[in-house]
């Protein structure tokens, strides 16, 4: 385990009021200490804050004005020495800061290693600190409260219940089996491991069915706006984004590239693409975003269809149809202040069973009701982020989906009538699957793979 002392700035990068630089580890306060005109923070109270200034080591000139708070072992988030210096935001004072530190003893922080510390000395599992990094990057109210209970350890106490529940029936495998003599030691038959496997995959299976709806809040929705050049998809992705994003105007084709912004359609994190109008074209320069617009038509979760209530449907209208085929897409029919043209009934034909939407974006109408048929779609309407434990990390989702493979094949060998230490195998292998999830499990690669992502100074 590390011992040294590491620091970094913990704010982003840019002009601001404040900055933070942060020390972790058993030399954090005396080297504040060393560059600090004030009290001497050697002597000081945890868990309190002192104004004060920081000194050039050479020249003993003011470098800058501070204050500093002082956090002592074992109650810290990494449960070593902490201090936090807060300057003023300016790049060049808080670099300078950083700077005179490092020329004291402490290491520059490799990103994710304070979250790092943390997990290695017990204070959080992995699952907890990965959830640190959803809290940071959360889109929606929604996801931040996923991310917060996690952290809070809510999906934690579920899998080491789980864990607890196996390891329980694990080691009364092994009585029977090393003991069979002890007359008072219930045996284990199949009939009691066949329940305690049912209840644990009934349990996983739950967490897996939700997983959808967690990946969606974690991660949001890769949602890509379409039709026709000159439907609306441009003023659709600026009425969403309540930005003037994309270039809107009445000649054909003036999107060329892809433009892409996160938007929050109640609770649900859209990544809105608004790509160019697919079409055929001998605009070299439109062309290259049209063939992008299909990439991006097969990587989406959700499609926007935009067709004009004042135009004829067009074979390009159909070939669209054709296109979206399988795929879960709206239909929006955009422009409805002006003259039907649209023939209702074909495209009610075309769509099959899927949501048709009626919009005037220019008068700002029926943007609701695509709002409600979005979260409908995904969510029946609802996202329930208060008692519901939502597994949203694609690292967890796979482990659940193995240690759920690795219990159905406890439960058919307890059906032919295979011995309880043949059974146990796999019994055993849910218990380490699930372990990987919270780190006791989870090997020292994929640990320094997993803080890699994080930000520098968390």
């Amino acid at each position: 385990m590390e011992t040294d002392t590491i620091t970094a700035i913990s704010t982003p990068i840019g002009e601001g009021a404040i900055a933070i630089v942060r020390l972790s580890g058993p030399e954090a306060i005396s080297i504040t200490a060393k560059i600090f005109k004030g009290k001497n923070l050697t002597e000081v109270d945890s868990h309190t804050i002192h104004y004060g200034k920081i000194i050039e080591p050479q020249t003993k000139e003011i470098a800058e004005e501070v204050m500093v708070s002082v956090m002592r072992a074992p109650k810290t988030f990494t449960r070593e020495d902490v201090v936090e210096i807060n300057c003023h935001g300016g790049m060049v004072a808080v670099n300078r800061v950083l700077e005179i530190i490092l020329s004291k003893g402490a290491r520059l922080a490799e990103p994710g290693e304070f979250t790092k510390r943390a997990f290695l000395h017990g204070r959080i599992d992995l699952s907890q600190a990965e959830a640190v990094m959803d809290l940071i990057r959360a889109k929606t109210d929604k996801a931040m409260s996923v991310a917060l209970k996690q952290m809070d350890g809510r999906l934690s106490g579920l899998i080491q219940r789980l864990r607890q529940d196996l390891l329980e029936t694990v080691a009364h495998v092994e009585v029977n089996i090393d003991y069979p003599e002890y007359d008072d030691v219930e045996e284990m038959s199949h009939d009691m491991m066949r329940g305690k496997t049912k209840e644990v995959h009934a349990e996983i299976e739950q967490l897996l069915d939700v997983a959808k709806q967690g990946k969606i809040l974690r991660e949001g929705l890769a949602t890509a706006i379409i039709g026709r050049p000159n439907v609306g998809k441009s003023s659709l992705m600026n009425t969403l984004v309540q930005e003037n994003k994309a270039i809107v105007t009445e000649i054909p084709g003036t999107t060329r590239d892809i433009i892409e912004e996160y938007v929050n359609v109640r609770g649900v994190p859209l990544r809105l693409v608004d790509t160019a109008g697919i079409r055929e074209t001998e605009d070299i320069v439109e062309r290259i975003g049209v063939e992008r617009s299909r990439k991006v038509l097969k990587e989406s979760d959700l499609i926007l269809f935009v067709l004009n209530y004042n135009d004829e449907l067009t074979d390009e209208d159909v070939k669209l149809f054709e296109a979206v085929g399988g795929l879960e897409y709206i239909v929006i029919i955009n422009k409805t202040d002006l003259d039907q043209k649209l023939n209702m009934d074909r495209v009610k034909e075309l769509a099959g069973n899927r949501p048709i939407v009626t919009t005037s974006l220019i008068e700002e109408e029926g943007v609701d009701e695509l709002e409600k048929a979005i979260a409908d779609t995904f969510f029946a309407g609802e996202i329930d982020s208060g008692d519901m434990t939502y597994v949203s990390n694609i690292r967890h989702i796979q482990l659940l989906k193995q240690a759920k493979q690795a219990l159905e094949d406890a439960m058919e060998g307890i059906e032919l009538g295979m011995p309880m230490d043949i059974v146990q195998i796999d019994v055993t292998r849910t218990w380490e699957f699930l372990g990987e999830i919270i780190g006791d499990t989870a090997s020292d690669s994929l640990i320094d793979q997993l803080f890699s992502q994080f930000c520098l100074g968390k």
